[in-house]
């Protein structure tokens, strides 16, 4: 799910509606590099959880 996500995405993390909406920093395989709102720079492993893109 989250292998078409590219930098500069905005999306967010199902599990934690409270960080807000993040923009996609990288994308190295698995490893997603998210920048949130409320939560600040977060390492997001993409084969454990699917990250939600926000369409504007």
């Amino acid at each position: 799910m989250n292998e078409h996500l590219e930098p500069g995405d905005r999306v967010k993390l199902p599990g934690a509606p409270d960080w807000g909406v993040g923009q996609v920093q990288s994308v190295i395989g698995a490893r997603i590099t998210v920048n949130f709102e409320n939560a600040g720079k977060q390492v997001i492993d993409g084969s454990r959880v699917d990250l939600e893109v926000v369409y504007d």
